[in-house]
């Protein structure tokens, strides 16, 4: 069983930055690939990016790439994820998850999940 804690939402201005960890525990969490998804009010829950446990295998959503960025220290047992250029557009619910071994887009894949933590950018 593996619990995963999320920190570092907060508020920002557009074309600011923010940094977002999430902290795991229980298991082999190295073994885990790890992602972000996100909810916007009264919208469905999205992918936004993962990381295989090796981190050889990185996915990104087309809305973030080039603007958002995942790394993973396994020895810290965190998944970090730099947001840059933000947008109001990226306002929501930032939740962490995670799998077995290998990196998906699909909500479904991962039985494990955080909390969450807000992420609210202002025009």
């Amino acid at each position: 069983q593996v619990q995963l804690v999320e920190s570092g939402g907060g508020l920002v201005q557009a074309g600011g930055s923010l940094r977002l960890s999430c902290a795991a525990s229980g298991g082999t969490s190295s073994s885990y690939a790890m992602a972000w998804f996100r909810q916007a009010p009264g919208k469905e829950r999205t992918f936004v990016t993962a990381i295989s446990w090796s981190g050889g295998n990185i996915l990104y959503a087309d809305s973030v790439k080039g603007r958002f960025a995942i790394s993973r220290d396994n020895a810290k047992n965190t998944v970090y994820l730099q947001m840059n250029s933000l947008k109001p557009e990226d306002t929501a619910v930032y939740y962490c998850a995670a799998r077995y071994m290998l990196s998906s887009k699909f909500e479904y894949e991962y039985p494990y999940w955080g909390q969450g933590t807000q992420v609210t950018v202002s025009s």
